[in-house]
């Protein structure tokens, strides 16, 4: 290289990523005026917060630490979701660095204990705000209720595999944890900081009530099996004891809880939500409209869901409040009245009301056997004769009655082409 060209290097501003650096932030610069924060804050500014200033313990009088604005830490939460975030870690770390949550706080921190706490402790009044918000779209027309749509996801908990004990591992863990909270005095520390002390035993005491709950979580599933060895074989998980092993779409099994979802037609806003350690969705149809009626003081005119909703027990209790139901069924399930070769079909058989049985053309007795299976929309009793009555052996033995739902309207599909 020539002397020339070395003397002429080009200028180049490297970036300095070790230095620390003070800057002005204009908060109100942070976010656009169409930003959704900006509007969350809005909404939840007229709402009536009053419920959440109850609880403050602080107050100009007595003097104390002041307390987070309900409104700041509701309008966190609400844009949170929205953003598909439910983690309070996750919601304190985006306020470290995040626009929109930094415009949120003006730049105060928030830590997650306080986002947790505040989440739990309050749940009954974040409740009712729900409530006020959908009070207000119905006021405006919103919300009609004319067809509700419902419908339900399994979402996996965040639980690993080891974490999924017996009763006797968890009391294990559980004493193991108990001592070590009782040793958290000892002088012998006293090269730990305050800080660290202060959080070793912040966590020693939510594991020890983490394992608790695992505990009582298991007795209330083992309450509900049957069998010394179904429930001595009776699991939970020692990180999320509420978690309860679900079927996934893909077919799997995993920790998981089962969130119901209630939404109005006409606009597509939610009208209620509920999260359940059950995973069949049957039992939740009846609870979700209660919640529905709860809330807006008046109930749907039509219920949707797909077959995992469709029983007979829901179609009739439907109708009995006068709110009709759609719902879909597999074609299989629908009676297709053929008769199985070597069987008389069933109109062969005299049915006799006064006495709750069949008559077989040989004059034999078919007796009740009670309800054999319940289908959507469909009740099947069962009749048997003794076997020495049938010939040939058990040909003519049984016959089903059925009985339809008079709630229920068939809709039969067109036949597949393949």
């Amino acid at each position: 290289m020539s002397q020339e060209n070395a003397s002429n290097k080009p200028l180049i501003r490297y970036v300095n990523r070790q230095q620390m650096s003070w800057r002005a932030v204009d908060v109100e610069r942070l976010i656009g005026e169409d930003h959704p924060a900006r509007a969350i804050w809005t909404l939840v500014g007229c709402l009536d917060l009053s419920s959440f200033h109850q609880g403050i313990e602080s107050s100009t009088d007595e003097g104390g630490r002041p307390a987070f604005d309900p409104q700041l830490l509701i309008s966190l939460w609400v844009y949170a979701y929205s953003q598909g975030i439910g983690s309070a870690r996750e919601v304190a770390r985006r306020c470290e660095y995040d626009p929109a949550f930094q415009w949120l706080t003006g730049l105060e921190e928030v830590n997650y204990h306080t986002l947790a706490d505040f989440r739990v402790e309050k749940q009954k009044e974040l409740d009712g705000l729900f409530t006020q918000v959908l009070a207000a779209l119905s006021k405006e027309g919103l919300i009609t209720l004319e067809q509700v749509m419902q419908d339900g996801t399994k979402i996996k908990a965040l639980a690993s595999t080891q974490s999924y004990q017996r009763a006797g591992t968890i009391q294990g863990h559980l004493e193991r944890a108990r001592r070590r909270v009782e040793e958290m005095g000892d002088p012998r520390n006293e090269e730990v900081s305050a800080k660290a002390k202060q959080a070793q035993a912040r966590a020693r005491r939510e594991q020890q009530q983490r394992l608790e709950s695992a505990l009582e979580e298991l007795q209330k599933l083992q309450a509900r099996k049957s069998g010394e060895k179904a429930k001595s074989e009776a699991r939970v998980s020692t990180s999320d004891p509420q978690a309860r092993v679900m079927k996934q779409s893909d077919g799997g099994l995993a920790l998981s809880y089962n969130a119901q979802i209630s939404t109005d037609a006409s606009h597509g806003l939610i009208v209620g939500v509920a999260v359940t350690q059950e995973a069949d969705d049957s039992a939740q149809l009846l609870p979700a409209v209660d919640r529905v009626e709860e809330r807006l003081k008046k109930k749907p005119q039509q219920m949707v869901a797909d077959g995992g909703y469709t029983t007979r027990d829901n179609i009739e209790k439907l109708a009995e409040r006068e709110i009709d139901f759609l719902g879909s069924m597999r074609w299989e399930n629908v009676p297709s009245g053929t008769t199985l070769p070597g069987r008389l079909p069933p109109s062969a058989f005299l049915y006799q009301p006064e006495e709750n049985r069949y008559v077989c053309p040989e004059g034999k007795v078919l007796h009740p056997q009670g309800r054999c299976k319940v289908r959507p929309g469909l009740l099947y009793y069962r009749y048997e004769a003794k076997a020495e009555d049938a010939k040939p052996a058990r040909a003519n033995r049984s016959v089903v009655r059925t009985m339809r739902s008079a709630a229920v309207r068939w809709r039969v599909p067109k036949k597949a082409r393949w």
